[in-house]
């Protein structure tokens, strides 16, 4: 499996993928917003464009379809709840099926609600495995659930999906915002010694040769990972005071995302 990972360079920050077999030269473009980047990426590379995976049905990951599609042909595949969503859509995705691309790679579909009602990450069957994660999960935070969605389903897709993937899945989410999110999770756990570090190294780099996580990374790094941490817990109870002795994981997610709605 290749993947390319294409920086936007637009207002919303958006990054696009390319994933590729090797042997075949076939790709999947994942979310393509900057169709013209996305083509002249496949070009320069030597590969055939022959799928759009759209992880959810907002505009600014649909947005490049109709140019992707006129100039490859390729079939455009979204949750199966989307059909209504987003035009043209060839194929429905369900959790547990497979898209495969040339010869040589698998990706399985995780239905990860939350962001939105109808969103999809796409899990690698490779050696090292990814995540394609679009507006679920970004480096050092989650995403959010303005538009169509909803924060208990995106709490219940952290707690029972994403947190059971392996430590060594690299993250690729749909947009750059590491920074502010590193903040963030040190507004909330200000002895986080990890995040720090990570914005330290971080800070003002170039989107074009982004850093890649790992699930482990995001154990130490994203607050809404770490819904156990006393100083977490503390810091949530200095905004929220009335909240009681005992404090379960769902609650610290949903009153953190509540933070984070206004932060």
């Amino acid at each position: 499996m290749i993947v390319k990972q294409i920086w936007t360079a637009n207002a919303y920050r958006n990054f696009n993928y390319l994933i590729a077999c090797g042997e075949t030269g076939e790709a999947l473009a994942v979310d393509p917003l900057d169709h013209s980047k996305c083509l002249r990426a496949a070009k320069d590379a030597g590969w055939d464009i022959t799928q759009i995976l759209n992880t959810h049905e907002h505009g600014d990951h649909t947005g490049g379809n109709g140019p992707v599609v006129e100039k490859t042909g390729a079939k455009i595949l979204a949750h199966q709840n989307a059909k209504d969503k987003i035009p043209g859509m060839s194929r429905g995705l369900a959790a547990g099926d497979i898209v495969r691309i040339g010869k040589t790679v698998e990706l399985e579909v995780l239905d990860t609600p939350g962001h939105t009602m109808s969103h999809v990450c796409l899990r690698s069957h490779t050696e090292k495995p990814a995540l394609f994660c679009g507006d679920t999960l970004f480096n050092a935070g989650a995403g959010n659930c303005h538009h169509g969605g909803h924060p208990e389903a995106l709490y219940t897709t952290f707690t029972e999906q994403l947190a059971r993937l392996p430590d060594p899945t690299l993250i690729y989410p749909g947009h750059d915002y590491i920074e502010n999110n590193l903040r963030f999770t040190l507004d909330r756990e200000p002895d986080n010694r990890r995040a720090q570090e990570m914005l330290e190294r971080l800070r003002g780099q170039d989107p074009n040769r982004a850093y890649v996580s790992t699930l482990a990374i995001e154990r130490e790094i994203n607050t809404f990972f770490r819904l156990t941490s006393p100083s977490v817990i503390a810091q949530l109870r200095q905004a929220f005071p009335d909240l009681p002795e005992k404090l379960d994981p769902r609650t610290v997610f949903l009153k953190l995302r509540e933070l984070r709605n206004r932060w």
